[in-house]
């Protein structure tokens, strides 16, 4: 074996850890749907697959972020430096504010 052999031989700086696998599932969707998808994709040139995809991924980044949020509320809530607020009192103001709103509106 001549010298120059041995460095042709890549050399990993990382091991792997662990290989990703791609599983299908079968997701059972709704004829309107799949038409909108369908036609989603033909205008797009991109594959149906791909657009469900993204979109799945899209929505459970979006219920994780709400989760979160919710989550750390309810901490603040139950740690006592958020208050909650009365939800009687709460849709009452709003009624209120929406009729003076309203009023002004009427006045011009």
């Amino acid at each position: 074996m001549l010298a120059s052999e041995l460095f042709l031989a890549p050399i990993p700086l990382t091991e792997t850890t662990r290989l990703s696998r791609l599983e299908s599932m079968e997701v059972r969707i709704r004829p309107e749907t799949e038409s909108r998808l369908a036609e989603l994709a033909s205008k797009s040139g991109r594959a149906a697959d791909d657009l469900v995809e993204d979109a799945l991924a899209g929505y459970l980044a979006e219920v994780s972020e709400i989760r979160e949020m919710i989550d750390s509320r309810y901490d603040e809530v139950k740690s006592g430096q958020l208050k909650p607020i009365d939800g009687e009192s709460f849709f009452s103001n709003l009624q209120r504010r929406e009729n003076e709103m309203l009023a002004k509106r009427n006045v011009k």
